[in-house]
């Protein structure tokens, strides 16, 4: 099974692809057409959250914060 996530962060309208076998991470065109442009849109102008498949996900300000502990105490 291919492990891909698309990834959006709230107040920034690009979406990304992480290919978690290959480990690497790009960006990809907006989609102007389908479910993802419409999971996109709603993101992008209507604020919503857009989970499906994914159990855990947080914004970090660096990777030096995520293993410095930054979601301790």
């Amino acid at each position: 099974m291919a492990k891909v996530v698309v990834i959006g962060v709230a107040g920034d309208d690009r979406l990304w692809m992480a290919d978690l076998d290959a480990g690497t991470v790009t960006q990809i065109p907006t989609p102007t057409q389908g479910p993802l442009a419409a999971a996109n849109d709603l993101r992008v102008n209507g604020g919503a959250t857009v989970h499906k498949g994914v159990n855990l996900a947080v914004v970090a300000a660096s990777s030096g914060s995520v293993s410095g502990g930054f979601m301790d105490g």
